[in-house]
Order: structure tokens, then C-alpha cells, then sequence
């Protein structure tokens, strides 16, 4: 059995691992970098950017068939399934490249291969080679995604985010379970590349919505193309032949039974902390095993050891975790001065059609108990005049300020190039300007962005009014 001694030790080499390494390595620590899977990070590999492949082939498919709105009328048109998905890996393959050669140039001694688990606070036993005696730790293990119990005897055709990226060619049929970002996202494209989509919903969300009104919105638009069941619980499910057989329950109490090609369990991602003998740290944990810790400096209690990227569940998205990678890697580094780091504005884009995004502070969390109330703002997307020009005249904007000091706090769309509408959004709110001097910056015409011009004059024009009596009760419905 090898021994060593380090500085700092990463467990996981993703996207929180690699940026906490290169941090520490900057302070001057002697740090060691463990992965017990295939190099390649989640996004490359299984996320963000095949998702965005497949995304891509179902945008142009979707365009041919938008294409008579415009009196343009293309000839048949067919949908080469294994064409599709041959590109979405072949390009996987080279972003996952990408990182692996990035990977490949770190020295192979800072480099260790096997599954981490702590066996004490500073001790981490690697596979069954190496043990390494760390001053610090910093925890990057990423997330998987849940599997339900219910589906377990659906056989093969029950696959999770993971596995859709192997399929060789469309299916005919497959059921997403959850509405969240990943399902949407992964069964709207199957959807217009001529699979048959149904999803299933315990609840009534989608996406990352909390407003209301922007819910309803979303619900109405993507309802319109999708079929989404909500209100359903999933029972159980039998392997079919070569496909499955699932048995739902709507909210009426009613059984059904559907056949798929495929079940997509997309019904969140589970953190990586279960297995890495998180027991033997003496760590405070919460309800989900996951340790407490300062979202300013990854810092877990008091202790030598961080935490970054999915493994905390706190933002599990990839610029967080590059960014919470940074913090931890670099106050592991020059422990014990632990010092605050860079928190960028809360920004989350599922890249549906219409996209949605959210910005900085939540309607759920600004309605929160204790929180002063604040002010809104709306613009329609249905008579914007750049939306309608494009034929993508779908959705809506709804903008939060902060009565007295007319600070933006935030906001949630879903509409047409939300991606870059919630970017410019998040910059203002980061830089904490006010609704007036986001009122004074440019905006051209005819573009998708004078709606939120629109907007923000309705926000104006309510922090203008001043806050609301507290014995009166406004935007009641839905919250």
C-alpha cells in the first residue's frame, strides 16, 4: 500500500475539481487530484453540451416545420435518427476530448485514479493502492442522476440523462419522468425530432419557475406542444418486449398503462456524498447527508475541508461549480486563511423553446417569510414586436424591485433569446443598479429587448407608488 502526505486533496476531477486545483496549486500547495470515473466532466460528457447537440438538431427540424408562417414551404422533409444522434457523439466526443487533454497536462504525480473514501478526517483511502494523508480536502464529487424505485423492473428501456446520449437512433416513443430542466429540455427535443413524448409530473412546476403568473404562462405555451401530464405519480413499471410498460396514477385516483420505447427517469440528481465516508470526517450534516458549510467560502464548519460544485446541492449548475471550485480550492490552499469568495448573481437557463430563465432573487424566496414586499413589472411577449416578427411571439417577463432604494432584485421569464435576456438581466443585478439606471441604458429597435424595456417602466412605475399597506394582500393567486 502506498502512502502519501499532501497539502490539499481534490476528490473528483469535474468541472469544481479541476478549477479547486488549479486554485490550490496557485497558493503553492502540494495537491493531489482524485477521480474514481472517466475523466471528461458532466457537462462535457453527459450534460450540458450533448444535451445542446441534440437540442441544435431538434431547433432545425422545428424551423422547417415553422417555415410556412412565413409563406417559405420546404419539401418533405426526414428526420435521419441515427444521423442525429452519430453527430450529438461524435461532437460529445470531442468537447469530452478537450477536457481529458486539459486533464492529460496536469503532472501525472498530482494525479491518483480510483474511488476516494475517508477512513478519518485527514486520511483518504484510494482504491486499494494508495492512502494519502491530506491537510485538507476539498469534496467535488459531483451528483447522479435519482433512479426510482418504481421503474426498477422496467428493464433496459429505462435509462436515465446518462444514457440517452448512447442511443444509436431515435426511438418512437419515450415518457419523461419530471419536469425540471433536464427532462424538458432532452423530451421537447425528442418531441420535434418526430418522437412521441409524454411527461409525467408529481406536481404542477416547470423548469426553475416560482412566479405564479410566469408558471401559468409556461404551462399554457408548452402545454400547447407538448404532452404534459401533471398532477401524475408514477407506480410501477414491466420490462414489454423491447420497450416498457408504464403504469401511472392521474390525480383522479385513475391507473393507466402506456407502452414506451424508453422511460427517461429525469427526476433530479442526487449529490455524490453517501459513499466517500463522510461518517469518518465528524462533519455536521443536514437532512440529506450533505455537509454544512459557508456558501462564501466552501468552508465545511470550522474544519480543513470544502466543498464544491453539485456534491453541495446548493446551485447545480457549471459556472457554480467552477466558481465554488475556485473559492474551495483556493482556501484549502492557503488554509487557514479562509477568506470570502466571488458569489456571482444567481442565473439559471433551461433551453427549452421558449426559453426560461431565471435571475437573482426568486419569486418564492422574495415572498418569503420576514421579507419586505416588493414591487413588479410585466411585458407579454405575445405583441412584442421583434417576437412577433420572428414568429416566436410566446411567454412572458416578470421584473422585482426593492421598494426605497428601486434596486432590481430579479426576475423569471420564459420567452424568445431568454439566454441573453437573463445574461443582461444578471449583469444589472450584480452590479446592484437600480430600475432607473437600467432605465437609462440603451436599447435599439426592433429587438426582443425592448420588452424588457416595457417591463422595467412597469416596475418603475410601481416602486413609484410606493409600498403597498401591509394589511393589503396584492398578487395573491398562486402564491
Amino acid at each position: 500500500m502506498k502512502i502519501i502526505d499532501v497539502d490539499v486533496a481534490i476528490i473528483g476531477a469535474g468541472t469544481a475539481g479541476l478549477s479547486a486545483y488549479r486554485s490550490a496549486v496557485v497558493q503553492g500547495a502540494r495537491t493531489v487530484l482524485i477521480e474514481g470515473g472517466p475523466y471528461g466532466t458532466t457537462c462535457a460528457r453527459v450534460g450540458c453540451m450533448p444535451s445542446k447537440l441534440l437540442i441544435a438538431a431538434a431547433d432545425a427540424a422545428h424551423m422547417l416545420q415553422a417555415a410556412p408562417g412565413f409563406g417559405v414551404h420546404p419539401g418533405e422533409v426526414r428526420i435521419d435518427g441515427r444521423a442525429v444522434m452519430e453527430r450529438v457523439r461524435r461532437e460529445r466526443d470531442r468537447f469530452v476530448g478537450f477536457v481529458v487533454d486539459g486533464v492529460g497536462r496536469i503532472p501525472e504525480a498530482d494525479r491518483l485514479v480510483g474511488q476516494a473514501r475517508f477512513t478519518a478526517a485527514h486520511t483518504l483511502q484510494v482504491g486499494e493502492h494508495t492512502t494519502v494523508q491530506a491537510a485538507r480536502v476539498v469534496i467535488a464529487t459531483g451528483s447522479t442522476p435519482f433512479r426510482l424505485p418504481q421503474l426498477a423492473d422496467g428493464g433496459p428501456g429505462v435509462i436515465v440523462s446518462d444514457d440517452i446520449f448512447e442511443l444509436t437512433d431515435l426511438p418512437q416513443s419515450m415518457a419523461v419522468i419530471g419536469t425540471g430542466v433536464i427532462g424538458l429540455e432532452l423530451g421537447q427535443a425528442m418531441s420535434r425530432l418526430g418522437v412521441r413524448v409524454s411527461f409525467f409530473a408529481r406536481g404542477g412546476s416547470l423548469a426553475q419557475l416560482t412566479d405564479p403568473e410566469v408558471l401559468h404562462d409556461a404551462t399554457k405555451v408548452l402545454g400547447a406542444e407538448l404532452d404534459v401530464r401533471f398532477q401524475n405519480r408514477i407506480v410501477g413499471a414491466s420490462g414489454d418486449g423491447a420497450g416498457v410498460l408504464l403504469v401511472s396514477q392521474d390525480a383522479t385516483g385513475a391507473e393507466h398503462r402506456e407502452r414506451f420505447d424508453y422511460v427517461l427517469m429525469a427526476a433530479g440528481r442526487a449529490p455524490n456524498v453517501g459513499a466517500i465516508g463522510i461518517e469518518h470526517t465528524g462533519l455536521e450534516l443536514d437532512g440529506q447527508g450533505i455537509p454544512l458549510f459557508d456558501r462564501r467560502t466552501m468552508q465545511c464548519g470550522a474544519s480543513h475541508i470544502f466543498i464544491a460544485g453539485d456534491a453541495d446541492n446548493e446551485r447545480p449548475v457549471l459556472p457554480e461549480a467552477a466558481d465554488q471550485g475556485c473559492i474551495a480550492g483556493a482556501n484549502a490552499g492557503r488554509y487557514p486563511d479562509v477568506r470570502p469568495g466571488l458569489r456571482r448573481t444567481a442565473l439559471t437557463i433551461a433551453f427549452t423553446e421558449p426559453q426560461i430563465a431565471t435571475v437573482g432573487a426568486g419569486y418564492r424566496e422574495l415572498c418569503a417569510d420576514g421579507r419586505p414586499k416588493f414591487a413588479l413589472g410585466m411585458v407579454s411577449f405575445e405583441n412584442q414586436g421583434r417576437s412577433r416578427v420572428m414568429l416566436q411571439n410566446h411567454g412572458m417577463l416578470r421584473v422585482y424591485g426593492e421598494y426605497g432604494t428601486g434596486r432590481f432584485l430579479g426576475a423569471e421569464m420564459i420567452g424568445p433569446r431568454a439566454e441573453h435576456i437573463g445574461h443582461l438581466l444578471a449583469w444589472a443585478c450584480q452590479a446592484r443598479m437600480t430600475v432607473d439606471q437600467m432605465l437609462d441604458m440603451p436599447f435599439y429597435h426592433p429587438v426582443v429587448e425592448e420588452g424588457v424595456r416595457t417591463a422595467l417602466r412597469a416596475l418603475h412605475a410601481a416602486l413609484a407608488k410606493g409600498a403597498p399597506d401591509p394589511a393589503v394582500v396584492i398578487d395573491a393567486p398562486g402564491v
